[in-house]
């Protein structure tokens, strides 16, 4: 069966990068196609990288050009997927590639975001171990049949930070109150709109932190994840820097141990955790992560080594926060909603050099 998706924000970098995924896909085919300002153009004026599907005219985003499909992808600036969401009906697979509904907590969502919480929906990260032993996988639709057909996938940050260190929390091996990140993403990260700081001649041999002191809006979602997996309260001090690439993420986590905790029994919990997940990869001992190893694929390549003297974990993350990051999370969610299997229309293999 081939199952019909309409893209919603087709000409941004996450539309983009969804609908280069979707043209690959076997069991998916592209519907209709929506902008906002670019309305009225074709998508090979954005994406000419998209030849399959040049000369497609970008539509107005309404509920009637929307309705009619099995999937409606979102990948709209924040704040805007939930007025879109509520005109369609229930039997509508919805998944938002923002932020609108990942977060369960009104007053984090205020704090961060300056807006009404729009509510909560199944949170797309299915590799996430819980405290409980349980994958964040059995809450998502395909999967649990009480839950409703929409999925919130995670911000790129959250996906690299929240899979690095959730196997120590889970496993119960690292403090809650004293962890510190500090991760470096591409320009895409930002946004297709122009930005004088996001410029080439501004980006080319430099980086810059931003979002400093606790501001940066993924870290509430950090938090949520981590305490899932702790079973209690994380608390997070998250500092993010803009790398002079157009995409990938480089997260440095770090936690404080419990004391005793040995660097065999830090390697076993990380190594059990993701044995079976096709997309979340702990590399040899030694090697560590590089973000030109994801580029182009939906995985997570991870390292992990414990610094006795400072009695920390340090886990290394890199992404491609396009893919696992964006794209790629929203189709793998997509599969295991329609029953389809988790992998199908993604790959595991980056590109090189």
């Amino acid at each position: 069966m081939t199952y019909n998706v309409a893209v919603a924000g087709a000409s941004g970098y996450a539309g983009g990068e969804l609908l280069r995924l979707l043209t690959g896909h076997p069991d998916l085919r592209v519907g209709a196609l929506t902008a906002a300002s670019s309305a009225g153009s074709t998508l090979d004026e954005h994406h000419p990288h998209l030849v399959d599907l040049a000369g497609t005219v970008l539509q107005e985003t309404r509920p009637d050009t929307l309705a009619g499909h099995d999937v409606v992808a979102l990948a709209l600036p924040h704040g805007h997927s939930a007025e879109v969401a509520e005109q369609l009906g229930p039997d509508v697979l919805v998944v938002d590639l923002a932020a609108d509904h990942r977060l369960t907590d009104p007053t984090a969502w205020q704090e961060f975001y300056g807006s009404d919480h729009a509510g909560s929906w199944p949170y797309a990260l299915p590799e996430l171990p819980h405290a409980d032993g349980s994958r964040q996988r059995d809450r998502l639709p395909g999967v649990d049949p009480s839950a409703p057909r929409r999925l919130a996938v995670p911000g790129c940050y959250p996906t690299a930070v929240s899979l690095a260190l959730a196997p120590g929390m889970a496993a119960g091996l690292l403090e809650a109150e004293d962890v510190v990140v500090v991760a470096a993403s591409g320009t895409t990260g930002a946004g297709r709109a122009v930005k004088p700081h996001l410029l080439g001649s501004e980006v080319m041999g430099s980086m810059s932190p931003y979002g400093v002191g606790g501001g940066h809006r993924h870290t509430p979602e950090v938090e949520q994840n981590l305490a899932l997996a702790a079973g209690r309260p994380v608390l997070v001090s998250f500092t993010p820097t803009l790398a002079p690439m157009p995409r990938g993420i480089l997260a440095t986590c770090t936690a404080r141990v419990v004391p005793g905790t040995t660097a065999a029994q830090v390697r076993d919990a990380w190594a059990a955790a993701y044995a079976d997940e096709p997309f979340v990869h702990l590399l040899p001992e030694g090697r560590w992560p590089r973000t030109a190893d994801t580029l182009g694929a939906n995985t997570v390549h991870l390292q992990v080594a414990l610094d006795p003297r400072a009695g920390r974990v340090v886990v290394v993350a890199a992404v491609d926060n396009l893919v696992k990051g964006t794209a790629g999370a929203a189709v793998q969610a997509v599969n295991l909603a329609l029953g389809l299997p988790e992998t199908t229309g993604l790959t595991t293999t980056g590109l090189a050099p």
